[in-house]
């Protein structure tokens, strides 16, 4: 007679259990946005509109395959951090921060107006943003002005269309807004 065989059990443990030297593989990238240098190498040659307009296209890595210790998004399910062994899970991302702890020592923050993040079961996290750029690019007075402009086209006698395009607009200012009071 065989004895009967019991199925594999998995066990999972919260996050905060995961062991330091526990690492997720991140992809972070942005499919429309042109780097800093592709943009400013191009603003100074106007005959090369034509190449910005190309490299526009072209996905930008902010990070490719990177080993990092955790990354904190913000998603429309909340706020979390994702380390290595996280639940899989597809995140839709509202604008916000996305902290990347690349170690103990280095933290980089970067804005993300929107996008997806998706937590693999391999502790791997590929995040694809919509536009992402270092929080420490951005200036608050711009920022306030940018809001009070956006709020006023949201006021305006504007067409329904130009008044949801601003109503985004003030949302993306609000909680960029949020990240630079943090």
């Amino acid at each position: 007679m065989l004895a009967a065989v019991k199925p594999a059990r998995f066990i999972r443990g919260y996050a905060s259990e995961a062991q330091a030297s526990d690492r997720i593989r991140l992809n972070f990238v942005v499919p429309h946005q042109a780097s800093a240098g592709q943009r400013a190498a191009t603003a100074t040659r106007p005959y090369l509109s034509f190449a910005h307009s190309l490299l526009k296209s072209l996905p930008q890595a902010i990070y490719k395959n990177a080993s990092v210790q955790q990354v904190n998004i913000d998603a429309t399910s909340g706020s979390m951090g994702v380390l290595a062994n996280h639940v899989p899970s597809i995140e839709q991302l509202k604008p916000g921060i996305v902290e990347v702890l690349e170690n103990a020592n280095t933290v980089k923050k970067y804005f993300v107006s929107g996008g997806f993040a998706t937590i693999n079961p391999d502790s791997s996290l590929n995040i694809n943003a919509v536009e992402a750029f270092p929080l420490e690019e951005f200036s608050a007075e711009a920022v306030k002005a940018g809001l009070a402009e956006a709020q006023k086209a949201a006021a305006s006698n504007a067409s329904e269309e130009e008044k949801a395009a601003a109503k985004v607009e003030v949302e993306v200012y609000e909680a960029l807004q949020a990240a630079l009071s943090k």
